[in-house]
This record gives C-alpha cells, structure tokens and sequence, in this order.
C-alpha cells in the first residue's frame, strides 16, 4: 500500500492486487491490536542482511520522522512504550486506514480478493493472470511479505515469482520467533511455563557465507530484555531477538543476573543468616524459577552444558543452607548463572514467527529503487527482500521505506 500509493501520487496508473479477503491483517493484529508501527531509533544497525549497509538509503530517504508526519497529517495520535517502540492510541486499524487513503487519493485501483495464477514477461513488460482476468503493466513490485504466520495467508509467492525470474534467494527461515528444545532436556523446566525475568541474552557465530564478495568475521549478538519460559522451551522479547541469529547447532548464553555481582553477593550473605541457596536466589527470581533450576543444576541444553565437574559442584545446592556452602561452591553457582549455556534443537516455526528473516538476496537489487538487476521493471520490496530487523517496531520501518524507495522510483516505461 505504501509502495502503490507514492507511486499513484505522482500520476502513475497503479493497481494494487491481494489475495486475502480482508486488508493488512499482519498490521491489524500486530503490536496487541495498537501496531508498533516504527522504533525512533530505526538505523541499519537493528537490521540484519548478507549486506547490512543495503537498507541505509531508504532508511535514510524514509525513516521514522517521514512516517511519523504521515500520521499527525491524518491525526493518528502515538505514544512510545519502551525503548523508541511507537504505538497507536487507538488501534491499528488507524494505520491501515491511513495507508487506505492514501492509495485512494492517488487513485490506486483495487484488485480484492484476487489470485494471481501465473506471471509472465512480454517485450513491453509483464502479465498477470489473475482470477479476475489478465493485467498488463510496465513494472511489477513483490510486495508480499514472507511466510510468517500462514494461517493468516502469508505465503511464499515473492519467493516464488522472483526464482522464476532468476532472482538468488538468501534461504528463508523463521525469526522473532521461540525457540524450542528436546523434550526429555528440557522437563526440569516445564513446569515454569509463564515465568518471566530480564536477562541478558548473547549468540555468537561466524558470518553467513558470502561467495567471498565480503570477508568472514565473528558476529555476536546481545539483548537485555526479557525471557519467559515455556511448555515447549523459550519464548519472550530477548529470545525472539536471539532468534533471528541463532541457527540449528549453535548455543547460547544467557546471563539470568544481569548487572548484579552474584559470586559476591551470595559469599558475602553466608553471615548472619539461615536461609537456603534456593532461598536466597528466591530473592533475586521467581521462587518457582529458583527451586526448578537448582534442582536441575542449570542444565537441559545438551552434553556441552558444562563438564561433570561443574554439574557436581552445583548438584545438591538447593536445600543447602547457604552459610554451610564452601565459597568455591557458590563462585561456580555464580558464574552458571551469568552463563547459563542452551544448545535449542528448533523453532516454534513460521506458525509462531513475527518474521521470515532470508529472501530475495540484496545483491540482485538497487539499493535506491529496489529494482532487479538482472530483470528490469521488477522490484522486490519488503519482508520479501533478506532485510530482517529487530523487534520493536524496526520490520514494519523498513515496510514504508522500502516501499516509498520503490514508489518514487517507479516510471510508466
């Protein structure tokens, strides 16, 4: 919509095509019905590509100012929630229907519920084959998201039409999405589900290969947010975050004390007291938390999860009184804490994912126009394009600037 509607306004003749019944459901549900529609601290930085300097010139064209003018323009009021996240008063359905008129005062035209069966290429542009009859245009913009949340409607068809045309795909895959773990592994926990602290929450990995056009180099990855447990493994705003780094076989770590010293404070509460290790952790987590993860020694992540020397050190900690505990026994307890180490065996899937992070590979697009290099009067904006961003806001930013990226870059020929 945001694509069709810059575009219409400048005088180009635009018809806008969805398969679904009803509009921008992904906005209307998004952000608990008010839609965290952009972050005010919307860089490159929170967003993650093969090229990460890819979307720098629409961010910098279009970024959360633009938007935000768009919407005092039709008196949609906002507040800000946590860490730049803005939000709707209202509801999200003020977006959609900003993003409605717009289309309608550049006249776009509406093709609704429309299946597109086949697309083809002709000497003057392309064909659409659509349930409703075929469609010739001069260009042609993907803009159908990627395959987060299918029960919604979202599919592969952006993926599809661009390998069709030759286009290189960075492999899709779920992100901001929980992460699961091996049943057996993971029963000491279970019984947690909906317990939630902040953490701090860090992944490190090499870079993607890249063909050499770039080189290799460590990347790490570290939020401060919360996590909350589930039946099944990890969900909450930290772990959705860590998501969209973590690939199968890799680990990561999570300080469940962040900014707090607890080898110094746990030695240094073993005078003047009676109280449990298993109490005096009560202090700082949820009792439920407490007792579950002592009792199991910090584990449920798989073999590496630490060596038979430190489970035995932490085994037993629970009921013990902590003045009765040796020092050694409590630094060891400590440093599990601030590195508490997880090897997850999957994902909740695209079913519970925000995003599908991969895509139309940045290197067979205009960076400005968000046009195919190898296939002209094609653009690929969006979701679909491997520009995957944070949590809060961030993928809905690179939703307008990429589409008034492409929308000003748009010609009749």
């Amino acid at each position: 919509m945001m694509a069709a509607a810059v575009a219409a306004r400048r005088g180009l003749r635009v018809v806008l095509i969805d398969h679904a019944e009803r509009l921008a459901e992904k906005i209307r549900i998004s952000g608990g019905g008010r839609c965290n529609f952009t972050n005010l601290g919307a860089s490159p930085a929170q967003f993650l590509s093969r090229n990460p300097d890819f979307c720098r010139s629409a961010l910098r064209a279009y970024g959360p100012g633009d938007f935000l003018d768009l919407l005092r323009a039709h008196r949609v009021s906002w507040h800000e929630k946590h860490r730049g996240q803005l939000f709707c008063d209202d509801s999200s359905e003020s977006i959609i229907q900003v993003l409605r008129r717009e289309c309608e005062a550049g006249g776009v035209r509406w093709r609704m519920p429309c299946a597109v069966r086949a697309v083809g290429r002709e000497a003057d542009g392309f064909r659409l084959d659509t349930v409703t009859g075929p469609i010739r245009a001069a260009r042609l913009v993907l803009a159908t998201g990627g395959m987060a949340i299918p029960q919604m409607g979202a599919t592969d068809f952006s993926l599809r039409i661009a390998r069709q045309f030759g286009l290189r795909i960075v492999e899709p895959r779920p992100a901001l999405v929980p992460l699961t773990f091996d049943p057996d592994q993971w029963r000491p926990y279970a019984a947690l589900a909906g317990v939630s602290l902040e953490v701090r929450l860090s992944h490190e990995a090499a870079a993607p290969e890249d063909g050499g056009k770039r080189p290799r180099r460590p990347v790490r990855a570290e939020f401060l947010e919360d996590l909350l447990f589930t039946h099944r493994g990890l969900s909450g705003p930290g772990i959705l975050q860590i998501s969209s780094h973590w690939r199968p076989g890799d680990p990561i770590r999570i300080d469940l004390s962040p900014g707090r010293d607890m080898a110094e404070a746990l030695v240094a509460a073993k005078t003047g007291g009676r109280q449990t290790v298993a109490a005096a952790l009560a202090q700082v987590w949820p009792r439920r938390l407490a007792e579950a993860w002592l009792g199991a020694a910090g584990q449920a992540a798989g073999p590496e999860a630490g060596d038979a020397r430190d489970r035995r050190e932490l085994e037993g900690l629970a009921g013990l009184r902590l003045a009765d505990a040796p020092d050694r026994r409590l630094r060891a307890l400590a440093g599990h804490i601030h590195g508490w180490t997880l090897w997850p065996t999957g994902t909740a899937g695209y079913k519970k994912a925000e995003v599908m992070s991969g895509g139309v590979d940045t290197d067979e697009l205009d960076q400005r126009s968000l046009e195919s290099r190898r296939c002209p009067g094609l653009h690929v904006i969006g979701e679909a394009v491997d520009v995957t961003g944070w949590l809060g806001g961030y993928n809905f930013q690179w939703a307008w600037s990429s589409g008034v990226a492409c929308g000003r870059a748009l010609t009749a020929d």
